[in-house]
């Protein structure tokens, strides 16, 4: 039985991902010095299908359509390959980090407000709406 909805289990997923890519922001910035270095950066792959109930079923048409089963979405840190910024081979664009820094702690921001409104309204459900 799922006592709550699988909202506090989306939210906890999406803040796994802000830190993955917080961590992964950090590390670039951190070795934009370092020779030979090349950036990464988190992929979330399966985002569309694992935001879909499991219970979903569709009548396709057509092979080219969606299928909507539930998969697990996997994120991924991967490795920009064949890119260079600098001379020493490091790809690090530091603008672009610094930038991609700033809209992930916007997306963590908002996701923390989210689940403390979540926990907020189950709180008052607990002590009977006082």
């Amino acid at each position: 039985m799922n006592l709550f909805s699988n909202t506090i289990d989306s939210l906890e997923q999406a803040l796994n991902y802000s830190s993955l890519k917080q961590k992964t922001i950090s590390n670039n910035i951190a070795n934009v010095d370092t020779p030979n270095y090349k950036a990464k950066e988190v992929v979330n792959e399966g985002s569309f299908k694992s935001a879909l109930d499991s219970s979903m079923n569709a009548y396709r048409t057509d092979q080219r359509h969606y299928d909507f089963s539930q998969s697990n979405a996997t994120k991924q840190v991967i490795t920009q390959k064949n890119v260079q910024y600098n001379n020493n081979g490091n790809s690090v664009d530091v603008d672009k980090e610094m930038s991609t820094l700033a809209e992930n702690q916007i997306y963590y921001n908002a996701v923390t407000d989210r689940i403390g409104s979540k926990f907020q309204s189950l709180q008052n459900v607990i002590r009977g709406g006082k």
